[in-house]
């Protein structure tokens, strides 16, 4: 199909056949991002052939809105098509839709998951957090975050915390509460999830632990380390073509010696502008400064 683009992809395979690797791509035609428009959007299903040196498509499947991520969960692929969350089944002619949420607002950018835990990035609403029931067979959002933000990017750090990237330069990373969790975990029914909504969102809300102006949009986010067995860490690139790591500091000895250094810092180099750096550091969110989440940047531009 003419004027048609490629927007999400993922590597899967399905429980039907376990044995076969399969890719699966998001694509759209004829997009137009204000007024927003689409003529039509697709799920195209191919096969890995020839020992992985090729494909074949097996079919496509026309979805409502862009599919602007995909994910391999549980045997089966979980898909963000608009604001619709959606798991799909491998079919004959199609995908076969198993289950769907409409509980995001807005447009599912990022999707990650582990277990039966999702994690949803929405483009102007942040993260929220989802359970899959599979003895209801449905998705239910539980938590959200409590602050509007534009993701960009996102990686689950682990099972309670997600690292993230907005379009205004920002890098946070939130987490669920350690109790809140267990509760989620412990409940099969689902009741703990479904609850009242708070500030027009889900029924609980996260924590926000770090944050950090990186000063330039990112675009990926990956949790890794540079040699095998050691300090793990979070890499991102960003839109001007900076790659940087978050190294979060271990030690109390560590916060207080990059305290000091900051504190030194802004009394020999007082910026040019006037403006205090305390004051431009905590002017949206509060600094914050924590044994185990404080982060240290460091960016380094690509020449």
């Amino acid at each position: 199909m003419q004027n048609e683009a490629a927007f999400s992809v993922a590597v899967l395979n399905f429980a039907v056949d376990a044995n076969q690797m399969f890719l699966a791509v998001g694509t759209a035609a004829d997009v137009t991002l204000a007024p927003k428009s689409l003529s039509s959007g697709f799920i195209h299903i191919c096969k890995f052939v020839n020992e992985g040196m090729g494909l074949e498509l097996v079919h496509k499947t026309p979805v409502d809105e862009v599919p602007h991520a995909l994910l391999h969960f549980q045997g089966r692929l979980l898909a963000g098509v608009g604001k619709a969350l959606r798991v799909y089944d491998l079919g004959k002619r199609k995908l076969l839709r198993k289950c769907e949420s409409r509980a995001i607002p807005n447009c599912i950018v990022t999707l990650h998951n582990q277990g039966g835990r999702i994690v949803v990035g929405d483009i102007q609403e942040s993260v929220h957090y989802a359970s899959y029931l599979p003895t209801e067979n449905k998705i239910v959002v539980f938590a959200d975050d409590k602050a509007p933000r534009w993701i960009s990017c996102s990686a689950m750090i682990d099972y309670d915390t997600v690292a993230a990237g907005d379009k205004f330069g920002n890098f946070f990373v939130d987490r669920l509460p350690k109790k809140l969790s267990q509760e989620i975990d412990e409940d099969d029914a689902g009741s703990k999830s479904v609850g009242k909504g708070y500030l027009h969102g889900a029924a609980h809300k996260l924590d926000l632990v770090a944050h950090y102006h990186v000063g330039d949009i990112l675009t990926s986010l990956a949790k890794t380390s540079f040699v095998a067995g050691g300090r793990e860490m979070i890499l991102y690139t960003s839109f001007l073509g900076g790659i940087g790591i978050f190294i979060p500091f271990q030690t109390k000895e560590d916060i207080d010696f990059f305290q000091t250094l900051e504190m030194h810092m802004r009394n020999e180099m007082p910026p040019l502008a006037g403006r205090d750096h305390l004051s431009y550091r905590g002017y949206h969110v509060p600094v914050k400064v924590s044994f185990i989440c404080v982060l240290f940047c460091r960016h380094l531009h690509m020449t």
